[in-house]
């Protein structure tokens, strides 16, 4: 027969050590493809609006298809941009009550908000990936680009999964460090705002 040993202390040292390395490592996968997919978003889209105004203003012809690539990369961009600004703690937050609450509240409260709001990104995903499915099997195609429609909406569903996993990434992260963290990479701190005018 074999007995079964609890856990000792470094053992359980170890796994949480591994599991974070494992959470950090995806969390820099997906920090990568956000940084390609919006950097060559943001390049393109500056490309293709200097483009088209230099064909305006020195040749008298606009390029036919410049507005509805704009639209595609915007709403890229757009939906892209949430999940980047998750990961660094950049989305508004109302932290009237927050802010009057202990060490403990407020890690209670973080926690918390970010279970529902990844919850909730997460239905956000289910949804819009039914309508671009929807938008899919209509066949529809875009007037200039002729390009199939699904493709521009495509990014929504991937933007809401991307935000959901930071919000769960959180979750972990504040479940297994002491201080409060607004995301997986930052601590929950306020700066003064005197002393950053003044430089003391």
């Amino acid at each position: 027969m074999t007995e079964n040993h609890p856990l000792s202390p470094t053992d359980r040292s170890s796994t949480g050590s591994k599991i974070a390395n494992i959470l950090t490592i995806f969390d820099k996968g997906i920090a990568g493809f956000e940084a390609i997919v919006l950097a060559y978003g943001i390049i393109l889209m500056a490309v293709n609006s200097i483009t088209n105004v230099i064909g305006r203003t020195f040749f008298g012809r606009s390029l036919y298809f410049s507005e509805e690539l704009n639209q595609f990369l915007i709403v890229l961009i757009t939906f892209m941009g949430i999940g980047y600004a998750a990961r660094h703690g950049r989305h508004i937050r109302m932290s009237a009550l927050y802010d009057q609450l202990g060490d403990k509240g407020r890690k209670i409260l973080m926690i918390f908000i970010c279970i529902v709001t990844a919850l909730i990104m997460f239905l956000l995903a289910y949804y819009s990936y039914g309508y671009v499915v929807k938008v899919a099997s209509m066949g529809r195609v875009t007037p200039a680009l002729r390009m199939p429609l699904y493709l521009t909406y495509i990014w929504i569903p991937i933007g809401f999964v991307i935000m959901g996993i930071q919000y769960s990434l959180a979750v972990i992260k504040n479940l297994q460090e002491k201080e409060v963290y607004i995301s997986f990479e930052h601590i929950d701190t306020y700066e003064d705002v005197e002393e950053t005018k003044t430089g003391l």
